[in-house]
């Protein structure tokens, strides 16, 4: 909620309060049992050997949360998650990133981490789609790949001594992404999940929820490795191009890489339901993101009139409604 900037008139304010309070009320007896401040004595058995995690310190015979979040128990392991943190990587995770810089034989990318992440050449899939040991020449060519400022999809591959991290693009789904927006977001709105990529069919848009904040909202690509066919098939034109035709050709691609009205509509209806959300510091799912375009669909509302006072009262009126309807299911 710190980060909601809109100007709300006095029947709104009481409204949007009284949604948080209910959805307050909800999550507080969820975790009654879990979430601790600063001084919390955390109930555990010291004769099991347990271990003090990050958030945890020994005081008098008792274990004192030094975070406010929400307690966690892995093993013999305890520890504090705090409810709102920076991104913190782990092995395995999806992310975006934008290229910052090039430098011999990898690309740098801003990941909204601590410092900039390492995607190697040869973590890379070549143009060629045979494995090899990368030359002089791939190297010559990382541009035909990733140029400054592209916006990139990876997974987190590993930690180096030093603490950089370093990725890995060798998957079909990973790669360029290209004809969208990208939202930041606080990293601790997004969840890991088994699927962070999603194709949503009826508005024919690519969502790939990045663990580091980063969201990317685009045109959907058929085959993201299309990437190595597209950059062989773009440098086999540009060889055979001859002068007199270079005109229409160029006429034809840009053409066919344009994207219809209706779906960067459909982009930008979604890329507002992020914003809204994030501003209400609602978790980031694809299905609480679909219902909020509905909403909006159902209201008959424009793109622009989702950043509207009304629209953030009447989404966290409904997140309400929903979870106290889906907590009474449980009970």
């Amino acid at each position: 909620m710190r980060g909601l900037q809109v100007s709300l008139n006095q029947t709104q304010k009481i409204r949007l309060q009284r949604a948080l309070q209910q959805l307050e009320s909800l999550s507080s007896k969820v975790n009654v049992n879990a979430s601790v401040t600063v001084a919390d004595t955390i109930p555990v058995n010291f004769e099991d050997n347990i271990l003090k995690g990050h958030g945890t310190v020994e005081r008098d015979g008792e274990l004192v949360a030094t975070l406010c979040g929400v307690v966690e128990r892995v093993n013999k392991l305890v520890y504090v998650r705090p409810l709102r943190s920076r991104y913190k990587p782990e092995i395995g995770d999806i992310i975006v990133g934008r290229v910052v810089e090039i430098v011999p034989k990898r690309w740098k990318l801003e990941i909204n981490f601590s410092q900039d992440a390492v995607l190697m050449l040869s973590s890379m899939n070549l143009a060629d789609g045979i494995q090899r040991r990368r030359t002089a020449v791939d190297e010559l060519n990382m541009r035909s790949f990733f140029e400054e400022n592209d916006v990139v999809c990876a997974e987190v591959r590993n930690f180096q001594h030093d603490g950089s991290l370093q990725l890995q693009a060798r998957s079909q789904k990973y790669g360029k992404l290209e004809k969208g927006q990208l939202l930041t977001i606080p990293p601790y709105l997004v969840k890991r999940r088994k699927q962070h990529f999603h194709h949503m069919e009826q508005y024919g848009v690519d969502l790939v929820l990045g663990c580091n904040g980063f969201i990317w909202i685009g045109e959907h690509v058929e085959v993201r490795d299309t990437m190595s066919g597209d950059q062989v098939s773009n440098t086999e034109q540009q060889n055979t191009k001859s002068s007199t035709s270079t005109n229409y050709m160029d006429l034809e691609e840009q053409e066919q890489g344009y994207t219809p009205l209706e779906t960067r509509q459909n982009i930008c209806r979604i890329a507002n339901s992020v914003r809204v959300l994030s501003s209400l510091g609602f978790n980031i799912t694809v299905e609480v993101i679909m219902e909020t375009v509905d909403l909006s669909g159902t209201m008959n509302l424009e793109v622009h009139e989702m950043l509207g006072s009304e629209f953030y009262v009447l989404v966290a009126e409904k997140e309400a409604e929903r979870r106290c309807s889906s907590g009474k299911k449980k009970g």
